[in-house]
C-alpha cells in the first residue's frame, strides 16, 4: 500500500509579465489549464500567483478535474478549489497565494484539468508564454467550469498561462522535482519533451518544474512597455523560482539575451549597448545564481548556449562572448555537471550555426527535433544520479 506524506510541486511555469495590449483586462471569463501528473497522490496544492501585477485579482471559482481529453472532463471528478475554506480568494499586487489542500485521488500518467473563473474587471498581467506538447491552454466566455466540455463557439486556445504556477501533490518519498530555469529555449518544448521521455523510459519519481520566460536575462530587465513582457532579470526571479517543493536539482540555461539584445539606442532606443555585460560579469551571473540554489539544498547543472548564426544581431564578437561563456561552463567546478546544448544541436562542419533540422527558421531557437535533442542530451547527463526509481 501506497503512503503519501510528502508534498512535492508535480506541475509548474514562472509567472512573469504579459506582454502589454490594449486590451489588458478580461471579464466573465474561464481559463482551464490540463496538467499531467507524473506521480501518483491523494491530495492537491493549488498557488495562485499575481506577482507582476500592479493591482489585485479576484478569482471567483476554481475546480480541479480529471481530463478526458484536451478540452473535456470527467464532471464526476470535479472538485472545488478552496482557500482559507472559502470558494473565491483575492490576491493583492505582488502576492501568491496556496490554496488549502484538496482531497483528491490522482494516478501517474493522468492529465488534469484546472479551471478558475474571472467575474470581475481582471488584470491580466501576471503571466508567462509557454509551448510544448503538454502545455496547452484555453479560456471560454462565461463561468463554464463545471461545464463538461469547453462550448466550441465561445471557447480559444491560448499559450499564455495567467496566474497558475503551481500545482503540488502530496506523493511518496520517493518522489522529487528537477527544476528548469532559463528563458524562451527553455519556455518552449524541451522541458515537456524531458517529461515525456521520463514516461516512455518508465521513470515514475521525477515531476519537470519549468521556471522560464521569454527574453529574459540574468543582468538586465526592460522598464518600457514595449519590451516589459521580455520580463524579470535574474536576482528577481532566482529567489523565488528555485523554491519548488520537493524539489532537489536545478537545470539553468540562460545568458543568450544578455549577449544578443543590445544593439545601441540609435537602432533602438531601448537596448542600448551599455547593457551588454562582459563575459566576466555573466559568469558571475551564473555563479551567483549557483550560489542561491546550493543554499537550497539543489544539485545544479548548467546548459551551454545555443548556435545564433544568421540571428538578426549576429555579429562576431556576440559569437566569441557565447564561446567564452560556454567553455566557462564546461570546465567550472561549481556545479554537478554541464549539460552540453550546443554541441547537441551546432553542426559539426560549421559550429557557429545549427545543425541541419535543428533550426526552427530564425537561427536563435531549436525546432521541434532540436527540442527532443536537447531533452534527450539532458536526461542522458543525470539519469545516473536523479532518474532512477
Amino acid at each position: 500500500m501506497q503512503t503519501y506524506t510528502k508534498w512535492t510541486a508535480m506541475w509548474g511555469n514562472a509567472m512573469s509579465i504579459a506582454e502589454h495590449k490594449a486590451e489588458e483586462y478580461s471579464k466573465n471569463l474561464t481559463l482551464r489549464y490540463p496538467i499531467y501528473a507524473p506521480f501518483n497522490g491523494s491530495a492537491l496544492r493549488f498557488t495562485f500567483d499575481n506577482f507582476c501585477g500592479t493591482e489585485a485579482i479576484t478569482i471567483s471559482r476554481a475546480v480541479v478535474s480529471v481530463s478526458t481529453d484536451e478540452k473535456s472532463v470527467d464532471t464526476n471528478t470535479t472538485t472545488t478549489i478552496t482557500f482559507g475554506g472559502q470558494n473565491t480568494c483575492t490576491i493583492s499586487a505582488g502576492e501568491t497565494l496556496t490554496s488549502d489542500a484538496v482531497s483528491f485521488p490522482v494516478q501517474a500518467g493522468q492529465t488534469l484539468s484546472v479551471s478558475f473563473y474571472l467575474a470581475d474587471f481582471t488584470q491580466m498581467r501576471s503571466a508567462v508564454l509557454i509551448t510544448g506538447p503538454l502545455s496547452k491552454g484555453f479560456y471560454s466566455v462565461g463561468n463554464v467550469c463545471d461545464i463538461e466540455t469547453l462550448p466550441l463557439d465561445t471557447t480559444r486556445k491560448t499559450n499564455w498561462f495567467y496566474f497558475l504556477s503551481t500545482v503540488e501533490i502530496l506523493t511518496e518519498e520517493k518522489n522529487h522535482a528537477i527544476v528548469c530555469y532559463g528563458d524562451s529555449i527553455t519556455a518552449q518544448d524541451w522541458p515537456d519533451y524531458l517529461t515525456l521521455q521520463l514516461e516512455k523510459e518508465g521513470i515514475t519519481n521525477a515531476s519537470i518544474i519549468r521556471r522560464a520566460a521569454s527574453g529574459t536575462r540574468i543582468l538586465r530587465e526592460y522598464s518600457c512597455i514595449t519590451y516589459e513582457s521580455y520580463g524579470l532579470q535574474g536576482n528577481h526571479r532566482v529567489p523565488r523560482e528555485l523554491q519548488v517543493a520537493g524539489a532537489d536539482t536545478v537545470i539553468i540555461q540562460q545568458g543568450i539575451n544578455d549577449i544578443i539584445h543590445p544593439v545601441g539606442t540609435d537602432v533602438n532606443p531601448f537596448r542600448p549597448m551599455s547593457d551588454l555585460p562582459t563575459v566576466q560579469e555573466l559568469t558571475d551571473g551564473l555563479a551567483w545564481y549557483v550560489e542561491q540554489a546550493r543554499k537550497l539544498g539543489l544539485s545544479v547543472y548548467i546548459g551551454t548556449l545555443l548556435p545564433i548564426y544568421g540571428w538578426r544581431t549576429y555579429a562576431p564578437f556576440r559569437e566569441d562572448m557565447k564561446n567564452e561563456v560556454n567553455d566557462w561552463i564546461r570546465h567550472t567546478d561549481l556545479v554537478d555537471g554541464c549539460i552540453d546544448f550546443d554541441k547537441t544541436l551546432r553542426d559539426e562542419k560549421n559550429p557557429v550555426a545549427f545543425a541541419d533540422g535543428y533550426d526552427s527558421g530564425d537561427h536563435l531557437h531549436p525546432s521541434a527535433s532540436a527540442y527532443q535533442a536537447m531533452a534527450d542530451t539532458a536526461f542522458k547527463t543525470i539519469i545516473n544520479k536523479h532518474f532512477k526509481n
